[in-house]
């Protein structure tokens, strides 16, 4: 009989019971068992933090008012800090609990630009410090299943990826659970890579990075402002050339009325095409040369798919958003646990990633000025 694996204890800085994201976060960490939270700092309001920590049984005691309490009484006693404040924070929490030895598993991005990327670098130690960008979309089944169809040589050579996630919150501003959702202050702001390149941006490059391997190296961008919020970029058209010879197509924006989060993707190779839309997650459609229509779903004949992993329920009962989490935090528990061995995830995003994204999207910014196509820095 296998050996159960240990639970590993988890700390929230961020992620509070009225924020955006820390709900999924917490319900994507009970799925499985492989974490457990075991202390917070979850919001600088006390009331929120103090009721962030009962609703999720989490001892009083480990509750802390400001992170670096936190720091500073759970190092050495915690597995990982899982960082799920406001982007701009990022950086400085990241050096900090670097500073204590802590491992760090961060919501993207991990930094505002490229130099704050080299301040992370110039006081990371690879041998001594972890560091997980959590990019949770590439834990859906079907995504997984096309990386390794596509990693087979199904598609043949990959000459076109086409990827788009419009959104409606700059048209729009949504109810959530029917509560207004008003933007946040702190994503109204737009520096060297605007906070939408970011917020969504980021997914695409990662989608793109975790199917073929492959980061760009030029870009043609043409980013453009909104009326509403008129010193914002809403809306972004990119094409991104590869190593390979393969040219990727990027639109994304919050100002698409009607989309919720219409995240798709769609790959054509010598041999056969692929697309995955995120509203119908379960279903991978691919087109082979040959004129024949296929349609994969996770009770099909699939090469990665019908692993447990992606079935905690039968086929027909989907998978969807807080599963692909969970799948991506089963991948960093694994990565966390094997790292002194020397065994690594390959699932698991970090610093070369995050930085190529970055990379790209400043790139971009500097072809919507020029109108030239731009090299992306290595």
């Amino acid at each position: 009989m296998a050996a159960v694996p240990r639970r590993l204890d988890l700390a929230f800085i961020g992620g509070g019971i009225n924020s955006a994201v820390g709900a999924s976060h917490f319900g994507a960490i009970q799925i499985d068992g492989r974490f457990r939270l075991a202390a917070g700092a979850f919001s600088r309001n006390p009331e929120t933090n103090a009721r962030t920590g009962d609703v999720w049984r989490v001892a009083p005691q480990r509750i802390y008012a400001d992170y670096r309490q936190l720091i500073e009484a759970e190092a050495g006693r915690i597995d990982a800090v899982c960082l799920l404040t406001p982007s701009p924070d990022h950086e400085r929490q990241i050096c900090e609990l670097f500073a204590a030895g802590i491992p760090v598993i961060s919501e993207k991005p991990v930094a505002l630009d490229l130099d704050g990327i080299a301040r992370i670098r110039a006081i990371m130690d690879p041998e001594k410090h972890y560091l997980a960008a959590i990019f949770n979309y590439t834990g859906y089944p079907m995504l997984r299943e096309l990386k390794a169809r596509a990693e087979r040589g199904d598609l043949g050579r990959i000459h076109q990826i086409m990827v788009e996630m419009p959104q409606e919150s700059f048209s729009r501003p949504p109810d959530i659970a029917g509560k207004a959702a008003p933007i946040q202050h702190w994503r109204m702001h737009d520096g060297k890579v605007p906070m939408m390149c970011l917020d969504l941006g980021t997914h695409l490059h990662s989608l793109i990075h975790f199917i073929t391997g492959e980061d760009a190296v030029e870009v043609m961008g043409e980013y453009r402002k909104t009326k509403l919020y008129p010193d914002l970029v809403g809306e972004a058209h990119m094409l991104a050339r590869y190593p390979s010879g393969m040219l990727a197509s990027f639109w994304f924006t919050k100002t698409a009325i009607g989309h919720r989060n219409g995240l798709r993707i769609r790959l054509y190779g010598e041999k056969a095409s692929a697309e995955w839309y995120q509203f119908e997650p379960e279903r991978l459609t691919m087109s082979l040369v040959s004129g024949d229509n296929v349609i994969l779903d996770r009770a099909s004949d699939n090469l990665v798919a019908r692993q447990p992993q992606y079935n905690r329920m039968k086929p027909g009962h989907p998978s969807g958003f807080i599963e692909a989490f969970a799948n991506y935090y089963l991948d960093i528990a694994d990565d966390l646990e094997g790292r002194a061995e020397g065994r690594r995830n390959p699932n698991v995003f970090g610093i070369d990633e995050a930085a190529a994204g970055l990379a790209l999207f400043e790139a971009a910014g500097r072809s919507s000025e020029s109108g030239k196509w731009e090299t992306i820095a290595s």
